[in-house]
């Protein structure tokens, strides 16, 4: 339409981007602008064909036939075709019957800790290793019928990594299972904290957008974070540098099969010295 009014007329058209609304972002932006990114406007019009075709064709034919519903389209549709073939393999699962068997130990100077049986009758055993009432009572039998002694103690040093920001879903998941919040209370409490609450006689949003898959960290907020942390704590806690990569420059990653976060801890290994068993049964 510019084009068409002539008022392109020597402009140099681009296109700025920046992915947080800070200061430094804005400017960062607009002293790189680039150009349209064809791709991307590609894969818009990919989503609006398929708006079209799925959500502006089947919602309709939902009020129809089923009273109440509200909408389809391209992602409810396959995000419910996902919840049913998980409920499907829910509905068709055996359950299978699996023992355990802890011990309870004291150790010379009255502390206590519990152990649970690895092997047995020369082999290892895995969660589903013990399988019935006497098989577990046999192993209670065989624990009872011995004593036992620290062979040795191991200790080791892990490294755990901070956990990345919540994205849609785990934050989602944290307040439920935490707070015992359903979705919706979680995501208006959230929309309250974007938007800003008064703080001094200025509305500051408190979170950033939380309806995202992203888990990059604001340059800004990190500087932030260094600053808070070494006027805080001891600057032993907040290093300069790790390798060859700056903090500034390091960011969280999503876990997949592949990278999980670690979530082990330091912690010293021990064999059992005197006991008291128990068993107990579950069901997976």
């Amino acid at each position: 339409m510019l084009n068409e009014r002539k008022a392109l007329k020597g402009v140099d058209v681009k296109r700025v981007v920046f992915n947080e609304v800070t200061k430094s972002a804005v400017l960062e932006a607009f002293a790189h602008p680039r150009e349209i990114n064809q791709e991307l406007v590609d894969a818009y019009l990919a989503r609006r064909a398929l708006d079209y075709l799925v959500g502006f064709t089947l919602s309709p034919v939902l009020w129809r036939k089923l009273p109440g519903s509200r909408s389809a389209g391209r992602v409810q549709s396959v995000a419910l075709r996902l919840i049913c073939e998980r409920e499907a393999e829910i509905e068709v699962f055996k359950a299978q019957e699996y023992w355990s068997v802890e011990v309870t130990f004291k150790t010379a100077d009255g502390a206590s800790f519990v152990a649970r049986l690895t092997h047995f009758d020369g082999a290892k055993l895995d969660r589903l290793g013990i399988t019935s009432q006497d098989h577990a009572e046999r192993a209670k039998a065989a624990i009872e019928a011995r004593s036992f002694a620290v062979s040795s103690v191991e200790k080791k040093t892990t490294r755990r990594h901070p956990q990345p920001p919540f994205t849609t879903s785990t934050l989602q998941q944290e307040a439920s299972r935490k707070l015992g919040f359903g979705a919706v209370r979680t995501m208006q409490l959230a929309q309250r904290l974007y938007e800003g609450v008064d703080i001094g006689g200025e509305t500051v949003g408190l979170i950033s957008y939380m309806r995202t898959d992203g888990v990059q960290l604001s340059a800004d907020a990190i500087a932030g974070a260094r600053t808070l942390i070494a006027a805080t704590t001891a600057t032993s806690i907040c290093p300069a540098s790790r390798g060859s990569i700056a903090p500034s420059r390091r960011t969280p990653r999503r876990p997949t099969r592949r990278s999980g976060r670690p979530t082990s801890a330091a912690a010293p290994r021990r064999s059992p010295s005197t006991s008291t068993p128990s068993s107990s049964s579950s069901t997976s």
